[in-house]
């Protein structure tokens, strides 16, 4: 692969709360240092994106300076360079914002999450050539809800109800252009609106999107429609099939639920699902 076909990874480790639920429940001093399968959440991350062979470096942004030497492993990873570390702000979006503007505006960019502890080498490579290979400014890894509910049952989701699918998020973005790059101020005006409820939908979506998306009209492509609309930016969805790929570790039953998985018992409620998706 191309040194310029390689990607950078923002990686996203902040607390949204003050008392995250895994933290209090795990006693890490952060979500980012909760220990899944024996290993903290942030250092499985990126064992996957270096192991990927699609990312030559990493941006992560948060948690506080202070809490770092309560991971030494993710310390020395500083130390060393593999892993420049920003200091995290006030909102995900801002936080994002700050991370890519480290990275050279030709640069292709992953954006994803600490707390992606079911994160592989082979989700991260299925998502970024698929990305790359999509005639688009940005892409988003989803997984068919359907899927997860087959390999997890009865764990629950987030599920974006649309007339041709029903799809869960994955924490992977995908920036393969500088005006893809544009879906984070994007974000960050949703974010800035979100308690005033009738701009937001007027500023991002608009009525008429909305107004699909209640009677069960919304298809994909017309909710991305709507976003090149307010953006002119292409985005494309990237369906993986991956179930894992759509669980994050934000409650207590999601912790559960990846130490099941990584203790090699599957599905938290029994089944052979297979979770390894296809060959990379």
């Amino acid at each position: 692969m191309k040194k310029n076909d390689l990607f950078t990874a923002v990686v996203l480790a902040a607390d949204r709360t003050a008392r995250d639920p895994i933290s209090v429940e795990t006693g890490a001093p952060c979500k980012a240092f909760a220990r899944v399968g024996g290993i903290p959440m942030i250092i499985r991350v990126l064992d996957a994106l270096e192991a990927s062979g699609m990312v030559k470096g990493i941006i992560l942004c948060g948690p506080p300076k202070s809490l770092l030497p309560a991971c030494p492993e993710l310390e020395e990873r500083i130390r060393s360079g593999r892993v420049i570390w920003l200091p995290n702000l006030d909102s995900p979006s801002r936080s994002a914002r700050s991370g890519l503007s480290q990275v050279n505006q030709e640069d292709p960019v992953l954006l994803t999450t600490a707390d992606h502890a079911l994160l592989t080498p082979a989700i991260v490579q299925y998502f970024l050539r698929n990305s790359q290979t999509s005639d688009c400014d940005a892409a988003v890894g989803v997984v068919k809800y359907e899927d997860v509910a087959a390999a997890f049952p009865g764990a629950r989701r987030t599920v974006i109800r649309l007339k041709d699918a029903n799809v869960c998020g994955c924490n992977l973005y995908a920036f393969l252009n500088d005006r893809g790059r544009g879906l984070v101020s994007f974000w960050q005006r949703a974010e800035d609106l979100r308690k005033r409820p009738v701009r937001l939908i007027m500023e991002t979506f608009g009525f008429a999107t909305v107004f699909y998306y209640l009677l069960g009209l919304l298809t994909i492509e017309r909710g991305l429609r709507a976003v090149r609309r307010k953006t002119a930016i292409r985005a494309h969805p990237v369906f993986l099939p991956y179930p894992q790929a759509g669980v994050d570790v934000d409650k207590v039953a999601d912790l559960v639920l990846a130490e099941s998985v990584l203790a090699g018992k599957g599905p938290a409620a029994g089944g052979e699902a297979d979770l390894r998706g296809p060959a990379p």
